[in-house]
């Protein structure tokens, strides 16, 4: 049950970083982001408060902090365990308070506010069990685990005994996975190399950078210029090698036969898979570009603007992803991207998290931990996007070596700033704030 602990207050700041300065985070529909987040602090009358976040690109991120601000009190002077022992259940009213459900729902601004809030009660959990959040999920019996989802809306893929019946059948195995994880952690792919807006040499030196870190899989930004396209991709497989895995991410620019078409002008680069394609709402779009690539040996990615478990459900019932691309601070926060997961795992589709933004890569390697020690066990064909920017500003920042992901054993979500980085980056108050535009 947990010592009783009371959360006394609930404060949101917006946070933001001058990304597009150096064109960090730029491709062909975000050519200009401005890396930020709305950050939560839980407190509480304990020694422990909860940090969480969710991910924006600059400007709109005050309207998240407003969604909130006007979540809050349904947080505000609860017992933290009476949530957490309940979280299913919890989770539901938050996102269907009868008038603010009617500005989603379970969508956009509302979801995204839900999501900051959700995750910082994570890593509260975290906090007040002494353990990462990873390891909190993977000592939950099934029934505990799947008491902190809500199955609505997607029982006609996986329901409650459903999922408790897949987690009871890998429960044996979850030790020996356990040591594997600590021992070897998970593999990683860069996204640094690819940014649109980076120089040719800019990208060679990077190539070689993370080739020297031990890095085989790396992704490159298209979509805007077909030509420039087919040279970037060219250059950047003489730099990695043909032998290494090589993604494209074209962020939602283009129409479906326009997708088809521009992808089959890359394949001799032999691209894995072409991500967000198209509109991140069109499951039959995805499907039929899935479809249509096949024969070319290009799989889908898409996931990281899904609006929520039912989006995820169709695109996974259509067969209109191969590669399914949770993000840990979009849809409903942890509980949500749990079902996903078990949906993933029903319908056979593999997950390889989206990362790189704010606190992404520190919140969903344990995700994706999670699903390794206590759903999957393999880490074949399988990685953790990583982008190596921001991580300086945490107190416990992603521990990537070889080119994977390193388990933390710091208790919580590893989602709690520094104090002067929060000083020094909350806008507009903050010294950083001359190197944004308003």
């Amino acid at each position: 049950m947990g010592k009783q602990t009371t959360i006394t207050g609930l404060e949101v700041k917006d946070i933001r970083f001058p990304t597009s300065l150096q064109h960090d985070g730029s491709d062909a529909m975000h050519t200009n982001p401005d890396y930020s987040c709305a950050y939560v602090i839980i407190r509480t009358d304990s020694y422990f408060n909860g940090h969480g976040l969710t991910f924006t690109c600059g400007n709109g991120t005050e309207v998240v902090v407003a969604g909130i601000n006007a979540l809050s009190t349904m947080v505000v002077g609860k017992q933290a365990y009476d949530i957490f022992n309940d979280f299913g259940t919890f989770w539901r009213k938050l996102t269907s308070d009868s008038q603010l459900r009617w500005i989603g729902p379970e969508k956009g601004v509302m979801h995204l506010a839900t999501a900051a809030v959700i995750n910082a009660l994570w890593d509260l959990w975290g906090r007040l069990e002494d353990k990462p959040v990873w390891k909190l999920l993977s000592d939950m019996t099934p029934e505990q685990l799947v008491s902190t989802i809500d199955f609505r809306y997607i029982t006609d893929v996986v329901t409650k005994d459903e999922a408790i019946e897949m987690l009871k059948k890998d429960q044996p195995l979850r030790e020996q996975r356990e040591k594997d994880l600590l021992a070897n952690g998970y593999p990683a792919y860069t996204t640094q190399v690819g940014w649109l807006g980076y120089s040719d040499a800019k990208i060679k030196t990077l190539c070689q950078k993370y080739l020297d870190q031990g890095f085989t899989a790396f992704k490159v930004k298209v979509g805007q210029n077909l030509e420039n396209d087919k040279q970037r991709c060219k250059m950047v497989r003489e730099s990695i090698g043909w032998n290494n895995t090589l993604m494209v991410d074209a962020n939602q620019v283009w129409d479906v036969q326009e997708a088809i078409d521009w992808m089959v002008q890359l394949k001799e680069f032999k691209p894995l898979w072409i991500e967000e394609p198209t509109s991140p709402d069109d499951v039959i779009g995805h499907a039929a570009i899935a479809r249509a690539l096949e024969p070319h040996g290009i799989k889908v990615a898409t996931g990281e603007m899904c609006a929520n478990r039912i989006m995820f459900k169709q695109f996974l019932q259509h067969k209109a992803l191969h590669y399914c691309q949770i993000d840990s601070a979009r849809i409903g926060g942890v509980n949500e991207i749990l079902s996903v997961y078990l949906m993933a795992k029903k319908l056979n589709v593999k997950v390889c998290p989206h990362a790189g933004g704010v606190g992404l890569c520190e919140m969903v390697q344990h995700l994706q931990f999670w699903d390794f020690v206590c759903l999957n066990g393999d880490k074949n064909g399988k990685w953790i996007e990583y982008v190596d920017q921001q991580h300086e500003h945490f107190k416990v920042p992603t521990n990537v070596k070889n080119a994977a992901y390193i388990p933390p054993t710091a208790p919580g979500y590893n989602t709690e700033m520094f104090e002067q980085t929060l000083i020094d980056h909350e806008y507009p108050t903050g010294k950083m704030r001359k190197n944004i535009e308003p």
